[in-house]
């Protein structure tokens, strides 16, 4: 039997011809044949079923004959085009008060305000409308900001931002996490865990990863689990992960049960190498309590306490502060003290204080407020996102080539670094012992450390063998010591050669993507207590994890995607 062949579109000449206009009264639209006059298109495009269509209903057009039928299908076709335009316009208006929806639902994220905030900006919007442009009152009237409509739009923003961190995970060559636990209003534990990823040309990606809700114990296996989990469900490869930034309490940190060895034998089970680091800022303070100044802060609490415990002692204080024009109207808990020479206050409070009237004792409170300046202005210079972990450890070096510059200063009787020091006092050893008890971790990265911030002059007998000779060419080309005092560090890398230095510059992405602190953690956790308050204590996790990303973010939501991703812009209630 012989085979049949298939019919073909272009055999049977299916295309609209621009004749059928002036003949039949049809036109094009989105590839289908439509009647000008009923509007209703014919299935097959094809003359026959134009031809019928037209002789079969419209019969009685045949009377319009040369320019008056041009004329009348022009007139047709200027019809339907207003037609479309209007639909269209109505669609555009419907999608611009969703885009406004949206919009308002990531301002009321970003700042910590309750959904419910949404019906109370509409209202707002209402009463600017029925001033300015009351004939667009409609179109504010069509924005929808109910809670339930905020809430899911705040979902919806923050699968967005997740969904464009998971298209990053591929292009990551390393990465590292952060990892940090506090409770919330409602005694939850809420552990978070942030992503530090570095690509082949050096961007680096840090957001959050996930936060997770421990709702029973804390201990490192249940972190651990919490942690993988946050893992996998974004398919980040084990094997990728160089570092993990933990706060050193020992669920973290322990050695057989801690969360971080967990995740470091995990990884080297998967073929990498990770390195588990204590956050910089927490050792930093640890150091400072190495300052045993009982007899100086106990005095000092009891004088707060004396003019804060009273409203009247608080109000007079001011006053007094404001009389002698002093630097300060208030009392600066965590700040300079010097106030308290102001002996007069005190004196007309009939308190006395007999150490105000001690050298020792004054010399010792001078001597707390000018280390405490440095240790302070040391932690703020450790603060911030972004940090790379070689430009942290050259602050902590530098620090601690200070304490002993002070050491040896005030041993020679030169307190040019402690200007409220009127007595030679040294103190500084049990913190210089603290600083070199502290920071191993970074220790034992340190020719790490060295090799990724200044590869032109490391010994090269002191770095890892197997990129000894990339490092000998790199220092011996001179237009590469030109780029490296020209271009910031991560530049510098990227412009490197792969095929010349693939080794230095895999180094190099694995040192960008390390956390040297958990700041970022803590400042989420700020933004945890602004959102779930006590008057908030209903938010769910989810909520609450969404709320954190948006907030957190340096990704910018696509709502073009996203809208033509909704079947519908309003959903039903």
């Amino acid at each position: 039997m012989a085979q049949q062949r298939k019919r073909k579109i272009e055999s049977e000449c299916r295309r609209f011809q621009t004749r059928w206009g002036n003949e039949y009264f049809f036109t094009e639209v989105s590839g289908k044949c439509v009647c000008l006059i009923c509007q209703e298109s014919v299935g097959v495009m094809k003359e026959y079923n134009v031809k019928r269509h037209y002789e079969t209903k419209h019969q009685s057009f045949k009377s319009y004959t040369g320019a008056e039928r041009k004329q009348k299908v022009k007139q047709l076709e200027a019809t339907l085009s207003a037609q479309q335009q209007q639909f269209f316009r109505g669609n555009k208006a419907q999608e611009n008060s969703t885009l406004a929806s949206y919009e308002v639902a990531h301002l009321i994220a970003q700042h910590g305000k309750p959904f419910t905030d949404g019906e109370f900006v509409k209202e707002c919007l209402m009463k600017v409308a029925t001033i300015i442009c009351p004939e667009k009152m409609q179109d504010f009237k069509n924005i929808s900001l109910s809670r339930n409509t905020v809430g899911r739009r705040i979902e919806d923003l923050s699968a967005n931002l997740k969904e464009q961190v998971t298209d990053k995970v591929p292009t990551f060559d390393f990465y590292s996490i952060a990892c940090d636990d506090s409770t919330d209003s409602t005694d939850t534990a809420q552990l978070l865990i942030f992503l530090r990823g570095v690509d082949s040309d050096f961007c680096i990606t840090e957001e959050l990863l996930d936060m997770k809700s421990l709702k029973s114990t804390t201990t490192g296996k249940d972190i651990f689990e919490a942690v993988s989990c946050a893992i996998e469900s974004m398919n980040l490869p084990w094997a990728k992960l160089c570092g993990i930034t933990t706060d050193g309490a020992p669920s973290m940190i322990g050695k057989r049960k801690g969360m971080a060895s967990m995740v470091c034998n995990k990884v080297r089970e998967s073929g990498g190498e990770a390195v588990k680091m204590h956050c910089i800022i927490h050792q930093e303070a640890l150091c400072a309590k190495a300052i045993q100044m009982d007899d100086v802060m106990t005095t000092v609490v009891k004088t707060i306490n004396l003019i804060r415990s009273r409203a009247l002692n608080h109000r007079e204080f001011r006053t007094f502060l404001s009389d002698i024009d002093a630097e300060y109207g208030d009392v600066i808990y965590h700040s300079n003290v010097r106030w308290l020479s102001r002996g007069s206050f005190l004196k007309e409070k009939n308190l006395t204080l007999d150490q105000l009237n001690d050298p020792d004792w004054l010399a010792d409170l001078a001597f707390l407020v000018d280390l405490t300046s440095h240790l302070n202005a040391l932690n703020k210079s450790l603060q911030g996102k972004d940090q790379l972990i070689s430009e942290m450890y050259a602050l902590l070096k530098s620090f601690a080539m200070k304490l002993r510059l002070f050491e040896r200063q005030i041993s020679d009787c030169n307190a040019v670094h402690f200007p409220s020091l009127s007595e030679i006092i040294s103190m500084l050893t049990s913190l210089i012992t603290e600083f070199n008890q502290h920071f191993q971790d970074f220790s034992a990265i340190d020719n790490d450390i060295k090799l990724f911030s200044t590869p032109l002059s490391v010994n090269v007998e002191e770095v890892q063998e197997n990129v000894q000779l990339e490092l000998i060419e790199l220092q011996c080309d001179d237009s590469l010591r030109s780029h490296h005092q020209l271009l910031p560090v991560p530049e510098f890398y990227k412009s490197l050669e792969t095929s010349r230095f693939p080794l230095i510059k895999r180094h190099a992405q694995r040192m960008m993507s390390l956390f040297g602190s958990t700041y970022i953690c803590e400042q989420t956790f700020s933004l945890m207590t602004l959102n779930k308050s006590p008057l908030r204590d209903s938010l769910t996790d989810n909520h609450l994890c969404d709320l954190l990303r948006i907030s957190t973010t340096r990704l910018t939501t696509d709502l073009t995607s996203l809208l033509k991703s909704k079947a519908q812009h309003h959903c039903s209630h």
